[in-house]
């Protein structure tokens, strides 16, 4: 009787051991974490905006930032981000105290304790439409990169911190950036949406966003920050060749507000369908077109041409990306732009800041970052 006792004993034991690095008690983040404002980290989704440099790591991409002048201001050199020095998620996860910078998905070293801060997945030239980016190469897709997330660094993270990602997960804020790619290079370059009304693109190209965040939030994600598209019409690549109206194009700028309106919306409505959730939309495109109409008075000088050399279309480039080894600007600073279409490090510092602290809903909604960490979900 006793040596069958000792048997059940040992056998619980061993269950209890084998479920050891999933049960709540060892979890190596808490929830109260969260609720305080503590974020573990940030897994990044999104475009060249938010890319920290898994483009590097596609052989046939040809949008590529891993040379100079780019990262000419960043610490570690030319690292694949599309500007002169730290992009917004470098600079979210300052504000956030977060111990390092994010590493891209795509680089063979970011495995094991690497990613317990957050991983980027994010891929320049991609957009939320599987077929954008296409005439870039090699890029990954919005869709992609959630598999990636889903299929290899979820399983690897729920092994590091000892717990499932119901548990892990709320101590993350997941940001996504996406969506200019899919007018940029899809909906205003090919002909087959000649017959798509903007309107019925944008409803389309929503409705998929809103299906990515719900798969987002079925994985545990529960607070989220989505970043409007900037000023399309705006930007150097586009205004150099195409007639303007106040210094940009209006009808790439009112397809930019159309999808932004749509998002800001989303926000709202999607939330009732994420149980538990948190969302905050930051608008860019606002705080880009504010330093745009007075660029002075916010501490720039020009908000009209690169920073750095660019090879025109004419010239054989593609009209944004920097030329290699070519010419930049020395006052980085003032200058909007850093190239055709990605604006300097100075931009980034205001929609980051802006982001976690603003108290202004028409650039933050329904309120910033800050609040939004340490809230109750």
């Amino acid at each position: 009787m006793a040596a069958t006792s000792s048997s059940r004993l040992f056998f619980l034991a061993l269950s209890l051991l084998a479920c050891f690095p999933f049960c709540s008690c060892h979890c190596s983040v808490s929830n109260k974490n969260a609720e305080g404002g503590m974020m573990k980290g940030m897994f990044v989704f999104g475009s060249s905006l938010v890319d920290n440099g898994n483009n590097n790591f596609l052989p046939n991409s040809l949008a590529r930032a891993d040379y100079f002048p780019y990262g000419i201001d960043f610490p570690l050199g030319p690292s694949g981000r599309f500007t002169n020095g730290r992009n917004v998620i470098d600079l979210l996860g300052g504000h956030l105290k977060l111990p390092s910078l994010i590493p891209a998905f795509a680089d063979p070293k970011t495995r094991g304790s690497k990613i317990v801060h957050g991983v980027n997945f994010a891929s320049g030239a991609s957009g939320i439409l599987d077929d954008t980016g296409s005439l870039a190469g090699h890029v990954i897709n919005m869709n992609q990169q959630i598999r990636n997330f889903e299929e290899i660094t979820l399983p690897e993270l729920e092994t590091q911190l000892g717990c499932r990602s119901p548990q892990s997960l709320p101590n993350y804020l997941f940001v996504v950036g996406t969506g200019g790619n899919d007018y940029s290079f899809n909906y205003f370059l090919r002909s087959s949406n000649q017959n798509v009304s903007l309107e019925v693109f944008t409803a389309n190209l929503t409705a998929s966003l809103s299906r990515q965040l719900k798969k987002l939030h079925s994985l545990g994600a529960r607070k989220f920050v989505v970043m409007s598209v900037n000023p399309l019409g705006c930007s150097p690549v586009v205004r150099m060749n195409r007639p303007t109206h106040n210094g940009c194009v209006q009808n790439m700028n009112w397809a930019a507000h159309l999808f932004n309106s749509h998002l800001k919306s989303l926000v709202d409505v999607i939330r009732a369908e994420m149980p538990g959730s948190a969302l905050v939309f930051v608008n860019s495109y606002k705080i880009i077109r504010d330093i745009i109409k007075n660029p002075i008075s916010k501490g720039f000088n020009d908000s009209s041409t690169t920073c750095c050399e660019v090879a025109s279309i004419s010239e054989g480039g593609n009209g944004i990306l920097c030329k290699r080894g070519g010419e930049v600007c020395a006052n980085r600073s003032s200058h909007v732009y850093f190239d055709g279409l990605h604006p300097t490090e100075a931009v980034n510092v205001q929609i980051a800041t802006k982001a976690y602290v603003s108290s202004l809903k028409t650039e933050v909604y329904p309120t910033n970052i800050a609040r939004m960490t340490k809230s109750k979900i």
